[in-house]
Order: structure tokens, then C-alpha cells, then sequence
């Protein structure tokens, strides 16, 4: 609403615009508006100019995401008056524009009187088009109360997770994950399951970078999803505590806290969770030699998940025009998942056997990040320097412990195990970013280094039953290191003439990928075992330029159209290329591939975007052609278990092409007040061709997403949520997943003269998400469905200290650049 309001109020005025006396030349009236607290511009506030002499005529304009405005009118006297909603207006009467005028810089305060009744008109379009991105505010979602990000994620157009909590976007799950911009400890260092442990109350908005600019790290092939966490900016002390707690058990207290002075800002969030949520699945495998001929699997998961994490920081102002920010970040967590798997084994189709897999998997994770920012702002016009250090240390412990009886005929043990796993990441990250505004145009270069290691120990002990002792095999016990170093420098050239802006930029990176492998094993016989293709050590670098082009052409202020083309690198982690097979149970290892070699990447992207007064729409066709791109596949070992069960091979590959190409479309709707209406849909096709070990694993196939939302204001204050998401049936060359629909509601209520919400909701109403597939290779099917987490019901409590509820959705900074790209003709 706070950019349709001026829009509107800009049309009227042109509208009644009177032209100058016949002769006289007209003259420019310019300025720049900021935000009186926090120094950054407001984009589409008004600048209006009404005739002394005539008060009929009036004209005006809006300003850009850089708070700058120019309006040409008549020499005369002029009422002036600069508006922005929710900010007290500043107004000069009867003044005298004889020449053209710079009005300066003009900073606007909040009105907090009027804040009271504005909550309405603070809803802002959920969605603002910028020249490499899309920005989706989820602050205002009720369904992610007592949610996590990762279910916050899987509300935004583009983007969807998986019942394993992959995500994908546009249908590719090689995405980048950032919080608030740079690689994080908080994201897992590229993991996903971290944001499981995190509340999604902690985002501001997502960043949805489908064509990301020279600036980003070239990494992710689908491109980057970045995690904008909230930080509060107004004055004083002020803050949040949010509580939740649901069936099955799941309990969440989360507080934001922010002072802020003149000087400094401190900044904490603090959060722990709780949850034990069931999983199960069900599996029918028939194998096509062996023992057996079929064994179908019934799992029952039961998750024990604790999670503490603290984020503490000061930003200190050393000027007006520069900061220093120091930020501690901590997150640890203790996991537990028991997973008892029943399996009744079949020789043509009479019961054989019966068995009873426990797995207990205890899974500790400790996490830390330092950071150190420097930011100066040299004026107005958004010129400016930042500059990064970051340290992140992670390290996990998961012993995990097997026990697998037969149950039928007659009870006997038939194999135990113990699996040891420790894994500990360091990583480094020095970044220095340089950004000189030229006129309408806008110069940027930077340096970024990204220094990674990995160590993985990994023991399997099998208990011995003749001795009843428990043996270290030697032929799967490892250690295993890890570098992946990044050193990238960029630069990039944007520039506006009239309604056509466009962003240059040119990245090298230097990738560094190194392994190691310790054994006590000998090798010669460990490299007969792993297979002579198998390189145990090695040290490869790629040197790759990686251009990217975005165009965005305005042709009106409501209506614009985009095209991106970016060239990105897809790198294999560190799970992927550890060449020492690690086991999944006794009838799967998965094996990492050390000959996996990066994949790249060229990508289009076309989007169109209209704004009506109640409706928003943005649609997109896109294309990418990928080179040695990933696919993991199965395949025989040509061993089998002690009781005759073939042992399975999973192993990813290189293929030679995947070509993908795809169309979407989002809309967002308010045909009333109480009424706000947001639906997207995403449709794409791939085409993947490759061999591996003379199989063809090329496929071909056709897929599609849809997502609807619904916002009812009720009468008493009560808001009403409905989110229906459904992901369409997909295949690869081994496997067909079938569709996959789910249903969420949620309800809140503000209470406490608005300083507080109370709201109700249910994820998976109908139970319904689950994954369906089908796997068919030349040794065995499986059907299966699989149940990552049970129907969720939860009812959370909000309550906010120094801040009314319409003051934090207001987004002041709307529009505004946080990390200082050109932003040209977004919108």
C-alpha cells in the first residue's frame, strides 16, 4: 500500500497538472529523502508542489530506491509539501522556485500517532522486482508461527521443500543458501537441516535470485536463495518474545532484543526448541536374484530434536557516515533417531523370514561464527565500502548403533553394529565490496575468498558373534580431509536511460578442491577394493570467468519487463567426492566419487511484471543448459549379506548435459480491505542424456508446482490463513515420484492493545505429504512412501515490548538497497 498510495497520488497529479505561462522555460526541482532514524533513503515518497497563484494546478513526483527525486514544473511560487505514509510530512509554503532548485537532503520522522490506526495501509506489496532478484516479504505469513525457515521457505513462489527437507528452486534442488547474504554457520554451512532447528519468525524477507549479478558467489546452478533475518532500527529499547507449543510435541521460545542509541546498536536473539516429530515410511522392494525375491520394509521413526542457538552483536557508529559491527553466533543442538524397521521376506510369494532392524542415531552439533563488518557510507548518493571477516566452526558427533534380529521363523540375532561419525568444518571468509555511484550509473568491484575444510573420522564396528566381541572393520574405517577454496574478484557497471536499466558484471574464481585419505588399510588392497577408477588423494583447480547481464526495461511505472543471463558453477561437496563408502544399512553404502568434476551452467531468464490498483503479476520463462551435471544412481555391488540380501550401490556421476527449460507466474490480489489473495505457478521440463559404466541414464521429463494462499480479515481482529501447496509427479532415469499435495491453516488474534498475537495453526491438515515413488533399475524395483513429519498442530504467543505490531511490519527501509547493488529500474 505504501507504494500504491504515491503511484496514485503521482497519476492524480499529472492528471491535473497545469502547464506554465506560454514562454517561460521550466526548471527542475531536485532532492533526496531519507529516514530521519536510520539514514536510508525512501523509495516512492512524494514530492508535491501546489501553485500560490493558482491552487488548481498542482504537480509532483516520486522518488527512487535511492530517495532521489527530480519534478520539472513552471518558475513560480509553490505550497511544497514531501510525503511518505506512516512519516510526519514537511511542508514549505508560499516559496519561490524562480531557477531550478536542489532541495537538499530531507529527512522524514515517524508518526506515531498516526502509526496507531495504520496497519492497513503498512501491508506493502509482498513482492518488489528487482534487476536480479525478487523480494518477498514473509513477515506477515501467520502459517510460519511456530513454524521453521525451512517451512517458511517452502511458502515462496520458486521455491519448494521436499518431505527431506531439500530444497529446490524452480524445480532444481542445486540452490545457495546465504543469511543475509554471506554463507553462514546459521544455514549449516550449506546443510538444510540446520534451518530446521531455527524459527521462521527470525526472517525479514527472502531474496529470490534467479539471475544473481557478479557480486554473488557463482556457486548454485538454480541460482541463490538469501535469508534476510530481522533487526530492529528504531530507536530505544525494544524487542519480541514469541512461545509455541504443539502435538505432536513441539515447543519453541524465541526473543529478539534490540538497543538502540545514537552511538550504538545492540542486537540479541535467543531461541530454543524442542521437538519429537514421528516419521514413517513403507518400502517394497523385489529383487530380481539373491535370496529373497521380495521384502517388503515397514519403518516407524520416532525424532528427539533439542536445539539452543544466540546471536549477540553491536553495531557501533564511528561516524554518521560509518559503522563496525561484531556479531557471536552460536547454535547447538542434540538429536536422537530411533528408526525400527520391520521387513517380511518373501521367496515367490510365501513368508520366509521376518526381521527387526533398531537403528539409533544420536547426532551432536556444535556451531560458532564470528564476524566483523565495516561499512561507510562516503554520502548520500550511495557511495560506500564494506568489508567482511568471518569465521565459522562447526562440528558434529553422531554415533549411531544397529541391532538387526530375526523374529520369524525363531528369534536370532543376525548383525550388530556401530557406526562412528565425527565431522568438524573451519571455514574462512575475507570480503571487501566497493560501490561508486557515476550520475545514474553505478561502478562495483570486490574481493571474496571463501576458505573451507572438512574432516570426516569414520569407524564401523561389527560385533563378532563367536567371540561376542566387536571388531573394527578396516576396510571401511577412515579419515578423510577436505578443502574447497574460493577466490573470486568481481566487478560490474549498471546505468539507466529513461525506462531502460541494465547490470554488467564479470567474476573469476579460482576453485580449489583437495583430498585426502588416511587409512590404516594397505593401499595397494584399499584401491582394488574401492575400484582402480577411485582416487584416494588428489588437488584440482578450476579457473572459470562467469559473466552476468541484466536488463530490465520500464515501460510504464507499472509495468516492466526483464531479461538475465548469468553463468554459474555447481561444486561437489565434500559428502559427494569422499571416495570411502559409508554405510547406510546392510543392504546400502553410499560412496563418494572423487573424479566428480564441477558442473556449469548457462542460464535465461525473460519476466514480465504489471501492477494493477488491487492485483500484481509476475510471470517468467527461463532456460539453462547445464554441463557434467550431477545424478546420483544405484547400482549392484556384486556382493551380498550374510543372509543373502545383494548389498546396493549409491554413487553420484557426472552426466554429459541437463538441459532444462520452464515458465512461472505469481499473483498477488486484494480485491478488498479484508481480503488479500497470492497464487503462483511453476511449470518446467528436463532433459538429462549421459552414460556411466555403459548404462544409459539420460531421461526425459515433465513437471509442475502450484501453490494458492488466502488472507481473511474476520470481525474482532481475527485473521484467517489458508496456504495449499501441490508438486507435481517427476521422474529421473531410475525413479518416478508421484504428486505430492498439502494443506495449511493457521489463525491469530491480536490482543494486549496490539502488543501481543495469539494464533493457532495446523501444517499438513490433511496429513497428505508424503513422497510416492517408484525405482526401477536392472536388479531391483521399489515402491515406497515415505513420511518425513506427521500432521503438526501448534498455538504460538507473541509479545512485543516498545514496538506496536503495525510499527514492525512498517518497512521503512522499503525499496532500499541492503547490500548496495545497482538497482536501476527494479521496482
Amino acid at each position: 500500500m505504501k507504494k500504491l498510495f504515491p503511484l496514485a497520488l503521482l497519476l492524480f497529479t499529472i492528471n491535473i497538472t497545469a502547464q506554465g505561462p506560454q514562454g517561460q522555460s521550466p526548471i527542475k526541482i531536485t532532492g533526496t529523502i531519507l529516514d530521519n532514524e536510520t539514514g536510508e533513503p525512501l523509495e516512492y515518497a512524494t514530492l508535491v508542489l501546489q501553485s500560490v497563484e493558482n491552487p488548481e494546478k498542482v504537480t509532483g513526483g516520486i522518488s527512487d530506491a535511492k530517495g532521489r527525486l527530480e519534478v520539472e514544473t513552471a518558475p513560480g511560487n509553490y505550497n511544497v509539501s514531501i510525503e511518505y505514509i506512516s512519516y510526519k510530512s514537511i511542508k514549505f509554503d508560499n516559496r519561490a522556485f524562480n531557477s531550478s532548485t536542489d532541495l537538499g537532503t530531507l529527512k522524514l520522522s515517524l508518526d506515531v500517532a498516526q502509526l496507531e490506526g495504520v496497519e492497513v495501509v503498512g501491508e506493502r506489496t509482498t513482492v518488489e522486482v528487482r534487476l536480479d532478484k525478487k523480494v518477498y516479504n514473509v513477515g506477515k505469513d501467520l502459517t510460519n508461527s511456530g513454524a521453521n525457515i525451512s517451512d517458511a521457505l517452502n511458502n515462496i513462489p520458486s521455491v519448494s521443500v521436499d518431505v527431506d527437507g531439500a530444497i529446490s528452486l524452480r524445480g532444481n534442488d542445486n540452490v545457495r543458501i546465504l543469511i543475509n547474504g554471506r554463507p553462514s554457520a546459521l544455514a549449516g554451512f550449506g546443510s538444510t537441516d540446520a534451518l530446521r532447528q531455527l524459527p521462521a519468525d527470525a526472517i525479514e524477507k527472502v531474496e529470490v535470485i534467479t539471475s544473481p549479478s557478479a557480486r554473488y558467489d557463482a556457486e548454485g546452478t538454480a541460482g541463490i536463495l538469501n535469508i534476510v533475518l530481522k533487526q530492529e532500527k528504531t530507536l530505544g529499547f525494544n524487542g519480541s518474545i514469541n512461545t509455541s507449543v504443539g502435538y505432536p510435541i513441539a515447543s519453541q521460545v524465541t526473543s529478539n532484543v534490540n538497543l538502540r542509541t545514537d552511538k550504538f546498536n545492540i542486537f540479541n536473539t535467543l531461541g530454543y526448541t524442542f521437538r519429537e516429530p514421528p516419521g514413517n515410511g513403507l518400502f517394497d522392494n523385489r529383487y530380481f536374484n539373491g535370496a529373497f525375491d521380495r521384502i517388503i520394509e515397514e519403518r516407524d521413526i520416532q525424532r528427539r530434536d533439542k536445539a539452543f542457538n544466540v546471536n549477540l552483536g553491536i553495531e557501533y557508529f564511528l561516524t554518521k557516515k560509518s559503522s563496525l559491527t561484531g556479531s557471536v553466533f552460536g547454535r547447538f543442538s542434540d538429536e536422537q533417531d530411533v528408526t525400527e524397521n520391520t521387513s517380511e521376506r518373501f521367496i515367490l510369494d510365501d513368508l520366509d523370514s521376518r526381521t527387526l532392524r533398531r537403528e539409533q542415531q544420536n547426532e551432536d552439533d556444535n556451531n560458532y561464527q564470528v564476524s566483523l563488518n565495516y561499512n561507510n557510507n562516503f554520502n548520500d548518493e550511495g557511495h560506500k565500502l564494506t568489508a567482511d571477516l568471518q569465521y565459522s566452526y562447526g562440528k558434529e558427533v553422531s554415533p549411531t548403533t544397529i541391532v538387526e534380529n530375526n523374529t520369524f521363523p525363531d528369534n536370532q540375532l543376525l548383525a550388530s553394529e556401530k557406526v562412528f561419525q565425527n565431522e568438524i568444518q573451519n571455514e574462512y571468509l575475507i570480503q571487501a565490496d566497493y560501490v561508486l555511484p557515476i550520475g545514474d550509473s553505478q561502478f562495483e568491484a570486490g574481493f571474496r575468498g571463501d576458505y573451507e575444510q572438512t574432516i570426516t573420522d569414520f569407524k564401523l564396528d561389527t560385533l563378532n558373534q563367536n567371540t561376542g566381541q566387536f571388531e573394527t572393520n578396516q576396510n571401511l574405517t577412515n579419515t578423510f580431509t577436505y578443502d574447497e577454496n574460493v577466490t573470486a574478484v568481481y566487478t560490474q557497471y549498471g546505468n539507466k536511460f529513461g525506462g531502460f536499466s541494465f547490470l554488467l558484471g564479470l567474476r573469476l574464481e579460482n576453485t580449489q578442491l583437495k583430498g585426502q585419505v588416511d587409512s590404516e588399510f594397505d593401499e595397494d588392497a584399499l584401491q582394488e577394493i574401492l575400484g582402480p577408477e577411485i582416487a584416494l588423494n588428489f588437488d584440482k583447480n578450476y579457473l572459470g570467468l562467469f559473466p552476468t547481464i541484466n536488463l530490465i526495461y520500464e515501460l510504464n511505472d507499472k509495468e516492466n519487463i526483464s531479461l538475465g543471463y548469468n553463468r554459474r558453477i555447481n561444486r561437489p561437496r565434500g559428502f559427494f567426492i569422499n571416495p570411502f563408502p559409508s554405510r547406510v544399512s546392510r543392504t546400502n553404502i553410499f560412496q563418494g566419487n572423487p573424479n566428480l568434476n564441477p558442473a556449469y551452467a548457462n542460464a535465461f531468464d525473460l519476466g514480465y511484471l504489471r501492477r494493477w490498483d488491487k492485483l500484481t503479476l509476475t510471470t517468467s520463462v527461463y532456460y539453462q543448459k547445464e554441463t557434467d551435471s550431477f545424478e546420483r544412481i544405484q547400482e549392484e555391488t556384486g556382493q551380498n549379506t550374510s543372509d543373502g540380501i545383494p548389498i546396493i550401490r549409491s554413487i553420484p556421476i557426472n552426466l554429459s548435459t541437463n538441459e532444462r527449460i520452464g515458465a512461472e507466474a505469481a499473483v498477488l490480489y486484494n480485491p478488498k480491505k479484508w481480503l488479500r489473495l497470492n497464487g503462483s505457478f511453476n511449470f518446467f521440463k528436463f532433459k538429462k542424456e549421459g552414460f556411466f559404466n555403459d548404462v544409459d541414464y539420460g531421461a526425459d521429463n515433465t513437471s509442475w508446482f502450484a501453490r494458492f494462499s488466502s488472507k481473511v480479515s474476520l470481525p474482532a481482529k481475527i485473521d484467517w490463513q489458508t496456504n495449499a501447496f501441490y508438486r507435481g509427479p517427476s521422474q529421473n532415469a531410475q525413479t518416478e515420484n508421484k504428486g505430492i499435495f498439502s494443506l495449511d491453516l493457521a489463525f491469530s488474534k491480536d490482543v494486549l492493545d496490539d502488543k501481543a498475537t495469539v494464533s493457532l495453526g495446523v501444517r499438513d491438515l490433511l496429513n497428505s505429504r508424503k513422497r510416492r515413488s517408484f525405482t526401477e533399475t536392472p536388479f531391483f524395483t521399489s515402491e515406497s512412501e515415505f513420511q518425513w513429519r506427521e500432521r503438526q498442530f501448534t498455538a504460538s504467543f507473541i509479545y512485543r515490548f516498545n514496538q506496536k505490531k503495525s510499527e514492525r511490519n512498517n518497512q521503512r527501509n522499503n525499496g532500499g538497497n541492503d547490500d548496495g547493488e545497482f538497482e536501476g529500474g527494479g521496482s
